[in-house]
């Protein structure tokens, strides 16, 4: 049960992940969230260091999640962070609740990481970004309650989410205004065509 956790998404990694939303509107998209917990403060920090964009056509499919689970592994095991969480955006805009797929995703990351977050893009409030001037993140934290239901976070205060950089949402209207969402990568699109690189090593470049 992750209770009296905060979570602290990074730039990049909040970045990464509307940006693979945006490039496939129409669709459900999902991918992990890499990052190490700190326990040096009464309160556990789990800092989301990084993004993996996984999918935007076989959301839920096991075999395809199981390959990326194991390349994703290897390759950030090697540099010290490990899988942490899941991130979603729904195919319709309107859409704020989060699916079963997503849930199933969630609970097969919570059996390796207690602490597990599940982050949903919140379309409303990305659509008001330019506007607003918010500092918080366009994204809905879940975490695991006891009952092993998928809540959102924020209620009962003990679960929050921050972004690390708080220019985080200026930058990232720089890259929406560039159209920067049409270089990243997903997982799928590697399986289709191998020269493309999942990790996207050339996004912020």
């Amino acid at each position: 049960m992750a209770a009296d956790c905060r979570y602290e998404l990074s730039q990049a990694a909040y970045i990464k992940l509307v940006l693979h939303s945006l490039k496939h509107r129409t669709y459900s998209v999902n991918g992990l969230l890499l990052g190490r917990v700190r326990e040096d403060s009464p309160t556990a920090v789990v800092q989301i260091d990084d993004a993996v964009p996984l999918s935007h056509s076989h959301i839920g499919l096991l075999p395809t999640l199981e390959l990326a689970l194991i390349q994703v592994e290897e390759h950030f095991g090697a540099v010290g962070m490990s899988i942490v969480g899941y991130y979603h955006a729904n195919e319709r805009h309107d859409d704020a609740e989060l699916s079963n797929a997503a849930k199933k995703i969630g609970d097969h990351i919570f059996r390796y990481f207690p602490r597990a977050a599940v982050l949903l893009l919140d379309n409303k409030k990305l659509a008001g970004l330019p506007k607003s001037k918010a500092r918080d993140p366009a994204l809905l934290l879940y975490t695991r309650d006891s009952s092993k239901s998928w809540r959102q976070a924020g209620s009962d205060g003990n679960n929050q989410l921050i972004l690390k950089e708080p220019t985080a949402n200026i930058v990232l209207l720089d890259y929406i205004t560039s159209e920067k969402w049409q270089a990243i990568v997903d997982f799928d699109e590697h399986l289709d065509d191998i020269s493309k690189d999942w990790l996207n090593p050339n996004l912020f470049k």
